[in-house]
């Protein structure tokens, strides 16, 4: 499923919290952006369309809630960037962070553990 970055903002604030209102995420996203409402709600409705989120009425108004999982959107995304960038590979990624100097100390123990962490699996 294709979200574009905005419509990803209007998802990160579902996910941190649902059901909202449209009034509601409008308020979540005002410290980030300088939305309007109705851009808002534009990003709503398209976010329907695509079968993301899901709008149930309350009363005069709708609540929305995100029916596409965080961590799937994330694997998408994630599994996107590799295809595009890495030819599919992590090894690369890593390489190129490390090259650029992007990573820390701890970023490098992480990694050891992870490795490690796969090594005694296989």
């Amino acid at each position: 499923m294709q979200i574009s970055d905005a419509e990803a903002m209007v998802m990160e604030v579902l996910w941190r919290r649902s059901p909202q209102g449209a009034d509601e995420v409008v308020a979540a996203l005002a410290a980030t952006t300088d939305w309007a409402e109705p851009t808002v709600k534009t990003l709503l409705n398209r976010l329907l369309n695509k079968g993301a989120i899901e709008a149930r009425k309350d009363g005069r108004r709708y609540l929305y809630s995100p029916r596409l999982p965080r961590g799937e959107w994330v694997q998408q995304q994630s599994q996107g960037l590799l295809e595009k960038l890495f030819g599919g590979r992590v090894a690369p990624l890593v390489a190129h962070f490390s090259e650029q100097g992007k990573l820390s100390a701890a970023d490098v123990a992480e990694l050891r553990r992870l490795i490690a962490e796969l090594d005694d699996e296989r």
